[in-house]
């Protein structure tokens, strides 16, 4: 498995989501009036790199199944 690259693809992928959150939560702690905005586009950013993972990891999972 760790050969294939679609499953190494959705697994940067979802690496990259946890890293994104860490870094919003972080950011959302800090608080202040000016960070408001900035936490709210990190964590736009990790919605769509979310969609993005659930599409690979799906998309991993149905070329497994077909074989």
């Amino acid at each position: 498995m760790l050969s294939d690259p679609m499953f190494l693809l959705a697994a940067v992928a979802s690496l990259i989501v946890a890293g994104i959150l860490i870094y919003g939560i972080a950011s959302f702690a800090k608080g202040g009036e000016s960070n408001g905005r900035a936490s709210n586009r990190i964590m736009r950013w990790r919605l769509i790199a979310q969609f993005i993972a659930v599409v690979l990891v799906a998309g991993f999972a149905w070329l497994r199944a077909k074989g």
